[in-house]
């Protein structure tokens, strides 16, 4: 059912709740078409506010908004960031015990819950499933929504099925899918899944006037990365490589070389990587080293650079990997090192 609220009225809320005078670019209009009833298609570049998109109608909205959502780093992100805010936010996912689990679903089943986090796996559990169908759900927000064809022909077949999960917790609920990723192949092949041919579609500018880029040889790269991190000392920054291997070694040469740095990587136990990206996002830390693994979502706005040791295996990953620089509108650097031997190891595989 269509939920009628002004303009103004959404303005007190973003105020109150997220400290914001102002929307930035499309989001009153994209948050105006879920709270009438609408489906959206939300291509939004990383750092423009994608997840007020669905944060605030969920607050405003009666009920709990579904967020599906890939990692349960990025989870885990987002629900602290929205409890700090005095917003209850919970997830439901593999990290919980039984009792934990139980706890969640009364809190949303007694509508204290305004935003319940889950992954599509979860999502797909038949015990999830009738929690879902006793629950009152205002609407279903699917985050980093790239991964419905990205990751849903290949190892998370789940994603693929999103929608018919949907259906059957009710068919009427507004849908609203968003990512900072897209090609126009990728874009058709989300709304063609999720049934989303209809949706309204918002796509904000892709350029970011607040980012510097810029590619230099990859000759002497220690001595220039150590040299680059020492002259933006304190600063937050992200160094990413294609191996493991080479993320341990740069996270040692830097530490070595009195950097205060980490290493991210999947090879890594979830404790490790989830302390480290609470070190990351306390400011303990200041550079994390990782593969692609790391920076999905995550919501640090202060990371001034981005440094990728290794050529990037796409342009739309290296503009999402960039992205994470200067999501405050602050300076954000991007600096790439380029080798020819790079793209041979890349044509190989």
């Amino acid at each position: 059912m269509p939920i009628q609220i002004s303009n103004d009225t959404l303005k007190e809320h973003l105020k109150k709740t997220f400290g914001f005078s102002q929307f930035r670019g499309e989001q009153e209009a994209i948050i105006q078409n879920t709270l009438q009833g609408n489906n959206s298609f939300v291509l939004m570049p990383t750092g423009a506010g994608k997840s007020l998109c669905y944060q605030l109608p969920a607050i405003v909205m009666p009920g709990t908004a579904i967020v599906i959502s890939p990692l349960i780093a990025l989870m885990k992100n987002q629900v602290d960031q929205m409890i700090a805010f005095g917003v209850n936010a919970q997830f439901l996912n593999s990290s919980l015990t039984r009792s934990e689990m139980n706890r969640v679903k009364n809190e949303v089943l007694s509508g204290d819950v305004k935003l319940l986090y889950i992954a599509p796996e979860s999502l797909n559990k038949q015990e999830n499933l009738n929690f879902l169908q006793q629950a009152n759900i205002s609407f279903v927000a699917i985050d980093e929504a790239h991964c419905i064809s990205e990751w849903g022909h290949d190892f998370r077949p789940e994603y693929r099925k999103i929608r018919a999960i949907i259906e059957s917790v009710d068919e009427k609920l507004p849908i609203i899918a968003l990512t900072a990723t897209a090609t126009p192949k990728v874009q058709l092949d989300i709304q063609k899944t999720l049934n989303l041919e209809d949706a309204k579609v918002f796509k904000s500018s892709f350029n970011r006037k607040n980012l510097y880029y810029e590619i230099r040889s990859k000759k002497d790269i220690d001595k220039q990365l150590i040299r680059y991190i020492k002259s933006h000392s304190g600063k937050a920054g992200i160094i990413y490589c294609l191996s493991r291997k080479k993320v341990e070694e740069v996270a040692q040469a830097l530490i070595v070389n009195g950097v205060k740095a980490a290493p991210y990587h999947a090879g890594l136990d979830a404790k490790e990587r989830a302390k480290t990206q609470d070190a990351f996002l306390m400011e303990d830390v200041d550079v994390i080293v990782a593969t692609i693994a790391f920076g999905m979502g995550i919501d640090k706005p202060d990371v001034r650079y981005v440094i990728h040791h290794d050529i990037p295996k796409s342009l739309e990953g290296y503009y999402q990997e960039t992205g994470r620089a200067g999501r405050d509108g602050g300076e954000g650097n991007c600096l790439t090192f380029y080798s020819y031997d790079d793209i041979m190891k890349l044509r190989s595989e």
